[in-house]
């Protein structure tokens, strides 16, 4: 497993330095339009006819409440009865509003249960509204939940899951009853945002749409670009043409490390000054092995058991001193990596004491 993530690095590695030169990435991969994104709906409903793994109302007061209140307003008054029925459930269900979502259309919602149920399967959610940070009501959800969870359990207490019971889904389960507001065609002016800001790479995507419409587009910093659609050119249309524009991308330097997995990941742009390296491995082995000791025949001893310790210590040998040159590019580093044999493990040890020596040039990030 080591050798092949080792020969894996070296792979991309070289293949990452030989064809930086000519990558590139369209616009719309790299950077957003500020303003054009999801809004989060939440809201609080009731599932209905569970077999018999809903909650108990008994330890769910608000679930007894939801009840009755739902039955008031359908002309039924149960408040003061003895109902224990334990087919409903409450739950809270969320959901993700698009951009530029009109009336009508439909979206998917997730459910989650909020007390003792055991399972939402089989269930259906009655009408529930769902809102945005703002307060106001943006979609109507309604449907059959489906979980894709399994769960069983006996008599004397045992029990089999599969999953989350009491988490689902229902696709399509919202109506969308408001739209945001964002009225894209009316602005004279949008802001285009990186997913990874830097200044290298917000000048070159101001560059390459110039290119093409002049003096359209300025990077206020390393992640904002200001657009203004040249002439009586609409905004959507300007936008569909300038995410289509390819641009390189640059990046800082960084070695990403992650020490509970032993996955170690480099960015093209790591460059190592000259510096030595060897590695070995001291390992310390303590045997306990027990001896009886046992007394002579007739004598008033008592059998004893007698501990004996053997303590090892190896070193492992035969590794040599490798030098990696100054300037070194990714791949001449993960090759020089390589031939010294470690594993991923060791490889991040190395890695932090070239930081420490100041021969790595960029910046290391642990998770």
């Amino acid at each position: 497993m080591q050798k092949l993530l080792a020969s894996l690095l070296t792979a991309a590695a070289i293949a990452g330095f030989a064809g930086s030169a000519s990558a590139q990435s369209r616009i719309k991969d790299i950077a957003a339009v500020e303003g054009v994104r999801t809004n989060q709906l939440v809201g609080y409903g009731l599932v209905v006819g569970l077999n018999g793994t809903g909650d108990s109302l008994r330890n769910c007061p608000f679930t007894r409440q939801s009840l009755e209140g739902m039955t008031e307003r359908l002309g039924v008054n149960i408040r003061g009865s003895n109902a224990n029925s334990k087919n409903m459930a409450a739950i809270m269900v969320t959901a993700e509003l698009p951009p530029f979502a009109t009336p009508g259309s439909r979206i998917d919602v997730s459910v989650s249960s909020m007390c003792d149920a055991k399972s939402l399967l089989g269930g259906t959610l009655l009408v529930t509204s769902l809102q945005g940070a703002d307060g106001e009501v943006y979609a109507v959800a309604q449907g059959s939940i489906q979980t894709g969870a399994v769960s069983a359990s006996g008599g004397s207490g045992s029990s089999v899951t599969r999953g989350v019971p009491t988490a689902g889904r229902i696709a399509s389960g919202a109506t969308v009853e408001r739209e945001t507001g964002f009225q894209l065609a009316n602005m004279n002016e949008v802001r285009l945002t990186l997913r990874n800001p830097d200044f290298t790479t917000a000048q070159r995507v101001a560059a390459a749409i110039n290119q093409v419409y002049p003096n359209a587009a300025l990077a206020e910093n390393g992640t904002v670009i200001a657009l203004r659609a040249p002439g009586q050119m609409g905004m959507a249309g300007f936008i569909s043409r300038v995410e289509n524009l390819p641009v390189q991308v640059d990046a800082p330097a960084k070695v990403i490390i992650d020490e509970v997995n032993g996955v170690i990941v480099m960015g093209d742009a790591v460059r190592v000054s000259t510096v030595a390296i060897a590695q070995g491995n001291l390992t310390v082995s303590v045997q306990e092995t027990p001896l009886v000791s046992q007394p002579e025949p007739f004598s008033r001893g008592e059998t004893a058991v007698v501990p004996q310790s053997d303590v090892s210590v190896e070193e492992e040998l035969g590794r040599q001193m490798r030098i990696v040159g100054g300037g070194a590019s990714l791949s001449d580093l993960v090759n020089g990596l390589n031939a010294l044999g470690v594993s991923p493990r060791d490889m991040i040890s190395i890695l932090q004491a070239i930081k420490a020596a100041g021969a790595l040039q960029a910046e290391i990030e642990v998770m």
